[in-house]
């Protein structure tokens, strides 16, 4: 699955800094360092916004990471590969989501960002928007403690404000096949630019978002205690991030942060 970057490293380099310093103007974005990261290499774990290709908060962790000295590779859903755009995830450090390209990644010294919360949590409704949604899900809490790896939540508001979604579309994903076909559990009903009101499509294709201030809190690391499992750890870490983001929403207005 994993397919040759469709740009050499240097032009992927420049493109990566210019978007990065669009998404911190457009979006007015600030970071919060509540404790710096271990040096070593760690498993980052962060939340979904909305949408999948232009999620405002995937841009935002990696202008939250840029000045970190390693480099990082996110675990992306494999549906990238099944329309044909892994070389574009590639050029810009994405890696099929399996524990052998995190692995890979620790091996050779980067840092793996994750965002546990999948499809469903991407395609959140409104009502949601200030959710962290793991549903259940806890392969990364494997990961970090098969491979002794502390994991850094990384939390931003705002990127749910990024368009208007009435439903999630569950029911509608799995009656047409979606989840079958592409392993994508949701299809979004939503309002966005510049598809207007449209099902689907703002989640699974690029849309601009609104300008809605995001706000990116960096937590202090984790590890699992003594005698935890997997998913006692996963539930631990999503309420962690959960607490940050009520702290980050509590006089927050919509769009304006």
């Amino acid at each position: 699955m994993p397919s040759t970057p469709w740009l050499p490293p240097q032009a992927a380099a420049a493109v990566r800094a210019a978007v990065l310093e669009a998404v911190r103007r457009y979006h007015r974005h600030d970071v919060l360092i509540d404790a710096e990261p271990p040096r070593e290499p760690v498993l980052f774990v962060g939340n979904h916004g909305f949408g999948t290709v232009t999620d405002p908060n995937v841009l935002a962790v990696a202008a939250s990471l840029r000045q970190r000295a390693r480099q990082q590779t996110y675990l992306v859903h494999d549906m990238a590969w099944t329309l044909g755009v892994g070389g574009l995830v590639a050029a810009f450090g994405g890696a099929p989501a399996s524990e052998e390209s995190a692995v890979e990644a620790w091996t050779h010294g980067r840092d793996v960002v994750v965002f546990p919360g999948g499809d469903r949590e991407a395609g959140k409704s409104w009502r949601d928007r200030n959710r962290v949604m793991f549903n259940g899900r806890s392969g990364f809490a494997h990961l970090a403690i098969n491979h002794d790896k502390a994991v850094v939540p990384v939390v931003t508001a705002g990127a749910g404000e990024g368009a208007f979604v009435l439903t999630d579309g569950e029911r509608l994903a799995s009656a047409v096949g979606l989840d079958r076909a592409l392993r994508y559990k949701v299809l979004p009903v939503s309002l966005s630019v510049p598809w207007g009101l449209s099902v689907g499509l703002s989640g699974l294709l690029p849309y601009l978002p609104l300008p809605s201030k995001l706000v990116t809190a960096i937590l202090p690391p984790m590890r699992p205690a003594a005698g935890e499992d997997a998913a006692g750890f996963a539930q631990r870490v999503e309420d962690a991030m959960q607490s940050r983001m009520d702290d980050l929403v509590a006089n927050r207005i919509p769009l304006l942060g």
